[in-house]
């Protein structure tokens, strides 16, 4: 096992989010997660034990981010690794006909909500000279495809975002736009329709993401990466 890693994970509760938790757990790192479900939440601090913290943020709220920023800080320290995964993705739909509230969601989460947790806990990051921010993109943050237009806009943003932060990163740090390949979640089931479940499940997924996220480091600052074979 790797040395023993505190690991900040957004939408910890379902998806990939979930899958790389309970593994971390699992491995002896200690995570921090938040998501909007509190029951949801309320089963993982049963499942991982008092170790572990979880708490019910919007990480749309920059006022909420901070206050969880503090709390996680005083109790754990700053993150080892910060994997910025959660995110929505727009019904699909021609561009001119997706409605301008759910534009907005899209962005808020996808874009605003990332940037709000760099903000709170980046500079403890910088404080102590080390540690990886991962945002999650997609193939969709390199291409577009149809009915999908407001997640591949948001998710461009991120891959442009985050090469430029890596940019503003002192020496030993690394900001990284990781790409985790196409998995059988919930997100992709409201993408592809029955087609999602030709991919690999989450559980199948982290059997090659963990090591490989746990591998990222300073020497990958800036790159555009995907989970191998995902």
């Amino acid at each position: 096992m790797s040395d023993p890693k505190t690991i900040l994970i957004t939408g910890a509760t379902r998806g990939l989010g979930k899958a790389l938790a309970v593994r971390f757990a699992a491995e002896g790192h200690t995570i921090i997660g938040c998501g909007r479900d509190q029951n949801a939440l309320e089963s993982l601090r049963d499942e991982l034990g008092p170790r572990h913290l979880f708490d019910a943020v919007d990480v749309v709220d920059d006022d909420a981010v901070a206050g969880w920023a503090a709390k996680v800080i005083a109790e754990k320290g700053a993150p080892d690794i910060l994997l910025n995964n959660a995110a929505l993705i727009n019904k699909r739909a021609p561009l001119w006909e997706v409605p301008a509230d759910e534009m907005s969601k899209v962005v808020d989460v996808n874009i605003k909500g990332v940037v709000n947790v760099i903000r709170h806990f980046t500079p403890a990051m910088i404080e102590r000279g080390s540690g990886v921010i991962l945002n999650l993109s997609s193939g969709w943050g390199q291409f577009g495809a149809p009915e999908v237009a407001p997640y591949c806009a948001t998710k461009f943003a991120i891959e442009g975002m985050t090469q430029a932060m890596a940019q503003e990163l002192p020496k030993g740090m690394a900001a990284i736009p990781l790409s985790p390949g196409i998995i059988h979640t919930e997100m992709l089931d409201q993408a592809f329709g029955e087609a999602a479940s030709q991919h690999w499940t989450p559980e199948d997924w982290i059997e090659v993401a963990a090591p490989f996220i746990l591998g990222l480091g300073p020497e990958q600052n800036g790159e555009s990466i995907r989970i191998p074979d995902a």
